[in-house]
C-alpha cells in the first residue's frame, strides 16, 4: 500500500512525517538521504543538509540555529510590507483627495470586479472577517469529492467557525445532489454555532452575502471573475432572492425523511420533468440540477420507462397528461 503523497506546507506547519524524521535525525545525529525522499519539506526549509563526508547522509541544523534564521526571514519579509505600505499610502492619499472631492453627494459604493481566483478569495476573507450578524452563502454543484474541494472545506472551516464565534450565523443553499456527500454533513458536525443548511433542486450561481451589507458573485462562467457589490439596494436584492429561495428549500442536517414518489415519480425525476417540458437538452438539464450528464439519462430512462413514452417528444406529452408536475392538491 502506498503512502499519500507529500503535499507542500510552511515550515510552521511542519507535517507529522518531518516533524518524526527530523527528530530522528537530531537524536542520531543524521539520516540518510533516501529516508527523507517521502518529506522534502526538511530540506526545502532548511533543516536538514548534506553531510560533507557522504552525500548520501543528511545532517541536522539545531532547532535554535533554524530559528533564529527563519524568524530573521520573517522580519526582513514584515519590514518590507510595512515599506510597501508607506509607498502605496504616498501613492494613492494625493488620489484619493481627488476622488472625495469628485464623489457625489450621496456617496454609493461601488460595484468593483475582482480578477483571480486568490484575489477573489481575499476579498471574501476580508469581508468575513468583519462579519457579526450573519453569512448567506448559495453553494451550487461543489466539488466537495474532489481533493482541491477537500482542501478549499479545509479551509472554510476554521474561517467559518470565526464567524461563528462572533455570534454570527450561517445559512448554506446547497443544491439536492449534495445531500448525500459525507463531507457536507462533516463539515456541520464540526461547526458549533447557529449555523443550517437546506438543499433545493435548483439554484443561483454561487453567492456570499455578508452581514447585507456586501455580497459576492461570479462575473464569469469559470469564476476567475467576480464582483463585489456594496450597494445597499442590490445587496438587498439578493439577500431577499436568498430568503425567498430558502423558504422553499428542505433542511439538510439534520437528514430530513426522503421525498415521496408520485405514481412511481421520484422527486428528482419530477425536476427533471420538468425542465424537459420546457425544451431544455440534456447537458443543460444536468448542469441545472447539479448532475452529471449520464446519471441525468438514467433519470430521464427511468422516467419514461415509467410514463410507457417511446419517444423524446411523446415523453413530454405524457409529462403533461399523467398530472406530475400540478401543484400539490
Amino acid at each position: 500500500m502506498t503512502s499519500a503523497p507529500h503535499t507542500e506546507h510552511r515550515v510552521e506547519d511542519l507535517c507529522p512525517a518531518g516533524s518524526e524524521l527530523y527528530a530522528r535525525a537530531l537524536r542520531d545525529g543524521w539520516v540518510l538521504r533516501a529516508d527523507a525522499d517521502a518529506t522534502p519539506c526538511l530540506v526545502d526549509h532548511g533543516l536538514l543538509h548534506p553531510a560533507v563526508e557522504d552525500l548520501g547522509r543528511l545532517e541536522p541544523v539545531a532547532p535554535s540555529v533554524a530559528l533564529h534564521r527563519l524568524l530573521r526571514v520573517s522580519e526582513s519579509r514584515i519590514a518590507d510590507e510595512r515599506r510597501r505600505e508607506e509607498r502605496l499610502a504616498e501613492t494613492f492619499e494625493p488620489l484619493v483627495r481627488i476622488d472625495s472631492r469628485g464623489a457625489p453627494a450621496t456617496g454609493t459604493p461601488a460595484t468593483m470586479v475582482i480578477s483571480g481566483k486568490e484575489r477573489i478569495n481575499q476579498a471574501i476573507e476580508e469581508a468575513m472577517s468583519e462579519a457579526t450578524r450573519e453569512l448567506l452563502c448559495i453553494q451550487p454543484n461543489s466539488n466537495y469529492h474532489t481533493q482541491q474541494g477537500e482542501n478549499a472545506q479545509a479551509v472554510a472551516l476554521s474561517r467559518d467557525q470565526a464567524v461563528l464565534d462572533r455570534g454570527a450565523s450561517i445559512r448554506t443553499l446547497y443544491q439536492h445532489t449534495q445531500r448525500h456527500l459525507p463531507l457536507v454533513f462533516a463539515r456541520y458536525e464540526r461547526l458549533t454555532g447557529d449555523t443550517q443548511a437546506r438543499t433545493l433542486d435548483e439554484v443561483t450561481e454561487r453567492t456570499i452575502i455578508v452581514d447585507r451589507t456586501v455580497a459576492f458573485v461570479p462575473a464569469n462562467k469559470d469564476r476567475t471573475l467576480a464582483l463585489e457589490i456594496r450597494h445597499p439596494a442590490l445587496v438587498e436584492y439578493f439577500a431577499t432572492t436568498f430568503d425567498r429561495l430558502w423558504r422553499l428549500a428542505t433542511p439538510l442536517y439534520p437528514k430530513a425523511a426522503p421525498q415521496p414518489s408520485l405514481n412511481g415519480i421520484t422527486a428528482r425525476q419530477r425536476a427533471i420533468a420538468s425542465l424537459l417540458v420546457e425544451g431544455h437538452t440534456d447537458a443543460v438539464i444536468a448542469d441545472r440540477l447539479g448532475l452529471n450528464i449520464r446519471t441525468a439519462r438514467v433519470h430521464i430512462a427511468k422516467l419514461a420507462t415509467t410514463l410507457g413514452s417511446e419517444s423524446r417528444a411523446q415523453l413530454g406529452y405524457l409529462i403533461g397528461q399523467s398530472g406530475i408536475l400540478d401543484p400539490p392538491g
